[in-house]
């Protein structure tokens, strides 16, 4: 498999990696990559009706890499078939193919157990976020989260004809939960900022609440807990940086995007300064 070489399964190892990995400095900009992971716990993975494709499919591969350049970041390691942090924890597990765009993702339902440890999981990264969210708000003051994520264009398959551009921006920016008479100035800042860099030898589609509208339950978190100081904007990446069906990625517009979301930090740094 080309884009996860692991294949996706736990080996040797890799059932003690990290559920996520957390680099904090000086910054008042924080990058997410919440659905960048792959990996499945064993005592589901054998229950699972999907394969490591077939995930890999919806979930979110390379957004990891696309916010290595910030001075802030969490990516998580498992996957969303495990436990979509992006949704209420009444909704995070996967029960219903309602719940996973028409997909059958369990042989055998997981146990009560299982689902439990799952939902551990979520309560744990969710006072984690507010934890280091606490911290750089007490250091800056105001702060920006960039929620990166990034959608399929091709549902209907690898021959088919792609999602009309019209329908699916390049770049969406999700902006639902937030005050939008708060934020708009730094919403704006990023929307002209993404519109006005080359990537992939091209300026790119952006727009707002296309696609979607950043309703995930990140965002929500973020601006009930941080209502005063707290901007979090939902950050879809259309595939167009790998063939979603195959796995098979652009590396070179890959480094295109983490290079574009690197020099966009002293962008809202300055933009953060000048609110004061």
């Amino acid at each position: 498999m080309t884009a996860r070489q692991s294949g996706g399964e736990y080996t040797g190892n890799d059932e003690h990696r990290g559920f996520w990995s957390i680099d904090f400095g000086h910054s008042p900009v924080v990058g997410t990559a919440i659905h960048d992971g792959h990996f499945i716990r064993p005592d589901i993975a054998g229950r699972m009706a999907l394969s490591a494709d077939e995930r890999l499919r919806e979930e979110d591969p390379f957004t990891g890499q696309m916010i290595a350049g910030l001075t802030n970041r969490l990516v998580v390691h498992h996957s969303r078939f495990e436990i979509d942090l992006n949704r209420a924890a009444d909704q995070a597990v996967y029960l219903k193919p309602e719940q996973s765009w028409g997909l059958e993702v369990w042989k055998e339902e997981p146990s009560r157990e299982a689902v439990r440890q799952s939902l551990d999981f979520h309560a744990d990264y969710y006072a984690m976020l507010e934890a280091v969210l606490s911290a750089v708000e007490r250091r800056h003051g105001a702060f920006v989260v960039l929620d990166v994520h990034s959608y399929n264009h091709r549902r209907q398959g690898a021959a088919a004809p792609p999602t009309a551009q019209a329908e699916a921006p390049d770049i969406n920016i999700g902006t639902f939960s937030m005050d939008r008479s708060r934020w708009g100035d730094i919403v704006s800042a990023v929307g002209r900022y993404f519109a006005s860099a080359t990537i992939g030898g091209r300026r790119l589609d952006v727009r707002e609440n296309v696609a979607f509208q950043g309703k995930g339950e990140q965002t929500r978190f973020i601006h009930e807990r941080f209502a005063e100081n707290g901007c979090a904007i939902a950050i879809e990446f259309k595939k167009f940086f790998m063939d979603e069906w195959t796995g098979e990625p652009d590396m070179r517009v890959i480094a295109d995007i983490g290079d574009t979301i690197a020099a966009l930090q002293p962008v809202l740094e300055e933009c953060l300064r000048s609110r004061r």
